[in-house]
């Protein structure tokens, strides 16, 4: 299977900054859709942002203008840069992402990195 590692998290006080990368490694062919969703206590999973094969990207609406989204297509990695940390941001972000590999399609989702915004 493909395999995602995440690593960024942490706690931060409100209006600083943490990035977010998640590696996927495996035997990739392809990599189509990488993204980050967070799940808060007590809430249900939501998108956070994602970014396609061709570049394009979406946010939801809490983090526009705050979170920026980036892939490394040569590492296979996703980037998730966040500034002006709110109390409302924490949360576990969780990668997820789909593609191709030798045995065909897969769509996987990493184990989940905490992010506390708290002073």
């Amino acid at each position: 299977q493909v395999q995602l590692v995440e690593s960024g998290g942490g706690l931060v006080q409100p209006g600083g900054s943490l990035r977010l990368s998640c590696a996927a490694s495996g035997s990739i062919f392809s990599i189509n859709t990488m993204g980050w969703y967070r799940q808060a206590p007590g809430k249900e999973r939501e998108l956070v942002a994602v970014v396609t094969s061709g570049g394009n990207t979406y946010y939801g609406d809490s983090v526009k203008g705050r979170f920026t989204i980036s892939r490394d297509n040569a590492k296979n990695t996703v980037y998730l840069q966040m500034n002006s940390l709110k109390p409302e941001d924490t949360a576990d972000y969780f990668c997820h992402t789909n593609g191709t590999y030798n045995y065909g399609k897969f769509t996987s989702w990493g184990q989940g990195t905490q992010v506390t915004v708290s002073s």
